[in-house]
């Protein structure tokens, strides 16, 4: 079995504008999809671990690069971008495939766009 990371994609602002759902209730009904995938996983052995992350606007990127000079960081994400790491699975899979179609299933629980990548080694 290889290991893969599934990521979790929001636009920007999503949730200080409290758009990331469309309203209260479509948000628990995410949140009760995703905890039965969550549960799927663990059924089938493929679960490592999962979380949710604080808004890219809490960010705190650390740059540690020039140790002379002492780490530097800075507030807000790293990467301007369409789109911030939301959440994100580590799953244990046969290959890229299952890792593709437990992929979907979680891009359907959780209602955003899920990228699967292989861990290395």
């Amino acid at each position: 079995m290889a290991q893969f990371l599934l990521t979790v994609w929001h636009e920007p602002g999503v949730h200080a504008a409290g758009t990331a759902y469309a309203s209260e209730e479509e948000m628990m009904a995410a949140f009760a999809a995703v905890g039965q995938f969550n549960q799927m996983l663990q059924d089938r052995g493929a679960w490592v671990t999962a979380g949710g992350l604080t808004p890219p606007e809490e960010a705190t990127v650390v740059d540690g690069t020039q140790p002379d000079a002492g780490p530097v960081t800075t507030e807000g994400p790293l990467a301007e971008a369409s789109h911030h790491l939301g959440g994100f699975w580590i799953i244990e899979a046969a290959d890229q495939d299952e890792a593709v179609n437990l992929a979907a299933a979680a891009s359907s629980a959780c209602g955003s766009p899920v990228e699967v990548r292989a861990l290395q080694g």
